[in-house]
């Protein structure tokens, strides 16, 4: 059982950052890849960026320039440093994992979810 907890979330005026932090707790490794996903109110829940436990790290084409997703196996801790932040930004910004079967992380894999942290960017 995996446990994701995160922390860091927001209100921020556009053209601002914010650095989130998830922190796993229970059965969680290397061996996990680990996300963050977010949802905007009326719309579905999005893939934004996710690394494997050696640190190969995929942000979503149109957050690439903006966002950065990181991890410190040593202290079961993911991140996400947001720059940039523009309203379209503002969602619930939900940590995920998923046990790695062959190295990659895939999107619809993910299978623990911690409760969310809100982000809200004013223009």
């Amino acid at each position: 059982q995996v446990r994701l907890v995160e922390s860091g979330g927001g209100s921020v005026q556009a053209g601002g950052s914010l650095r989130l932090s998830c922190l796993a707790s229970g059965s969680i490794s290397s061996i996990h890849c680990m996300g963050w996903f977010r949802q905007a109110p009326g719309r579905e829940r999005e893939g934004v960026a996710h690394i494997t436990g050696d640190g190969r790290a995929t942000v979503a084409d149109y957050l690439k320039d903006r966002f950065t997703i990181s991890r410190d196996n040593a202290k079961n801790t993911l991140y996400l440093q947001m720059n940039g932040l523009q309203p379209e930004d503002t969602a619930i910004y939900y940590c995920g994992a998923h046990v790695q079967s062959d190295g990659y992380c895939y999107w619809a894999q993910f299978n623990s979810w911690g409760q969310g942290t809100q982000v809200t960017v004013s223009s």
